[in-house]
């Protein structure tokens, strides 16, 4: 059992040809219209809804749903007639239940297009690369707050000749933001606008160190471990040319 199952009937069940089919029907007696909110259990008609699942089993699995259309008992109601609700089962006019829907966002995260289809498709899911995008950009931004520790380096859109600045945050690794260059003015800008950093992480560029002391004097400003890895990579390499002989 899944969420959802709970707001429906079960009237049937067969397997053929590697799929599982559930057949069902609405259980609540009624609902109540969206827009007026009064509740009905009037039946102006059904219809058919086929909702694809997880995998059962190894086997496609398929719920055959009956919806019924109720009529609104509000005679100025503009809606008139409306579909009874399966919050939990589905989303109105989706072709997946929650359950895949969810388990297809997890996918499309972690491993976007090609590779994630590729993955899909091992697991029965049958989702293209499209199909995982689409779920991945309807997903909600998360929500913003300022990072305790800021992650400060710089990225090439164009290999030597254009480049930008990402900002990170290094506790929970996530991007927060990308500036338009790597120059220090929109770094303290974006300081300034969004206080409460305590620890700017930064690569070694003048840019950032700048910014960072104008932006937000009061943190405490670090080299961050690709970069101390680097600078002692070099000094290294640096010390063993002078003793060659």
């Amino acid at each position: 059992m899944f969420d959802g199952t709970d707001e429906v009937d079960v009237e049937a069940v067969t397997a053929a040809f590697g799929t599982v089919e559930m057949v069902a029907k609405g259980r609540a007696a009624g609902a109540a219209c969206p827009d007026s909110g009064r509740f009905s259990d009037r039946v102006h008609d059904r219809y058919r809804r086929t909702l694809k699942d997880v995998p059962l089993a190894g086997r496609g699995f398929v719920i055959r749903l009956t919806v019924r259309r109720f009529i609104c008992g509000v005679a100025d109601c503009p809606r008139r007639t409306f579909a009874e609700p399966f919050s939990r089962l589905a989303a109105p006019h989706a072709r997946f239940t929650t359950r895949l829907n969810h388990a297809l966002e997890r996918v499309g995260l972690a491993l976007a297009g090609p590779a994630g289809a590729r993955l899909a498709a091992q697991l029965g899911f049958g989702a293209g690369r499209m199909t995982l995008l689409r779920r991945v950009i309807a997903l909600p931004d998360p929500q913003f707050s300022t990072p305790r520790v800021l992650g400060v380096d710089d990225f090439a859109i164009r290999r030597g000749q254009t480049y930008s600045t990402v900002l990170t945050s290094v506790e929970d690794h996530r991007v927060v933001d990308v500036l338009p260059t790597r120059e220090a003015g929109p770094l303290a800008a974006w300081l300034i606008r969004y206080p409460g950093v305590e620890i700017v992480c930064r690569d070694r560029a003048g840019a950032y160190a700048e910014g960072a002391r104008r932006g937000a004097p009061d943190a405490l400003q670090i080299a961050n471990r690709f970069h101390l890895w680097q600078g002692l990579g070099r000094a290294v390499e640096t010390c063993v040319a002078a003793h060659r002989d």
